[in-house]
Parts: C-alpha cells; structure tokens; sequence
C-alpha cells in the first residue's frame, strides 16, 4: 500500500500538517487515564490535542502530539489500536474566526469533517485541528487568506 505524497507547489512550498492518532479504548473507568500515563511518563512526546468520543462500549480518542514517531512506536508497543489521519492545525489570530475560516473553506467547497481544540501551542493564539476533504487544497486557501498554521514542530 503506498501512502500518498503531497506534491509541492510551483513555490515548492507545502503547507504544514500533522499526524491524528485515534485511538480506540473499551469505555470503562480509567482507561483513558491509562492512555494518558502512557505519554506523561515519555519525555520525547507530549499530548498536544485531545477530543474524545464515547458510546455504549467503546470511545474514540483522537489525539496529537509533539512527536508522532514516537507516540506511534509507544502506542504500538502497549497494543493499542489506532488509524491515523493528517490533519491541518490552524492558528485563529486577530481579526480572524472559525467563522471566517469556515466561509472561506466552503468557498472551495471543501467540506470539514471534524475540529477540536489544540492544547499545546508555541503561539499566544488560539489554535484549532481540522480534518478536511482536501488537507492540502485547505492548507492553501487558509495561507491565502493569511491564518497561520502549525506543523508537528510547533506542537513541542
């Protein structure tokens, strides 16, 4: 299975993303609190967003973090199961909003699929992880219109 390959611009410049890990845990006391421990125990990553949805049975964590080949190799090495999807993290600054974010991502008609707060941030600004249709198409536009967006190295 190949992954795809972001093909850079004419500028040769790609818009920053990061990796979501979801996380799939039984829904019973203390498991995410077991989650949790795992990586306030590692140095080498830190949590940088959390969203948690729950049902009956089960919950789903979605998470990123400061180091995602490290969370990988830690998640894998406690057998948790997990997918993992590229997201882009957006710095909403002044004069900006999420509803101005969302007008302008509507305009290209790219649909948003989900968006949660990002906790740990090296900007003063409050920051958003998005999942869209077309990550790289919407890293575009919102440089266009001038948002700020982080990379995994910003997380840190």
């Amino acid at each position: 299975m190949s992954s795809a390959i972001p093909i850079p611009t004419e500028q040769g410049y790609s818009p920053p993303s990061v990796r979501q890990f979801a996380v799939f845990l039984d829904n019973k006391v203390g498991k995410l609190l077991e989650l949790l421990k795992l990586f306030e125990d590692d140095s080498m990553v830190n949590v940088a967003a959390l969203s948690v949805m729950d049902s009956s049975d089960h919950a789903v964590v979605r998470m990123i973090f400061s180091n995602a080949d490290a969370a990988r190799h830690l998640l894998r090495k406690n057998n948790y199961t997990f997918s993992e999807l590229d997201l882009i993290v957006v710095q909403i600054g002044q004069g900006q909003s999420l509803t101005k974010l969302c007008l302008h991502l509507l305009g290209a008609e790219l649909n948003i699929r989900f968006v949660y707060p990002v906790l740990m941030r090296a900007a003063s600004e409050p920051c958003v992880a998005l999942a869209v249709d077309d990550t790289y198409l919407a890293g575009q536009i919102l440089l266009r219109k001038r948002f700020t967006l982080l990379g995994e190295e910003d997380l840190s």
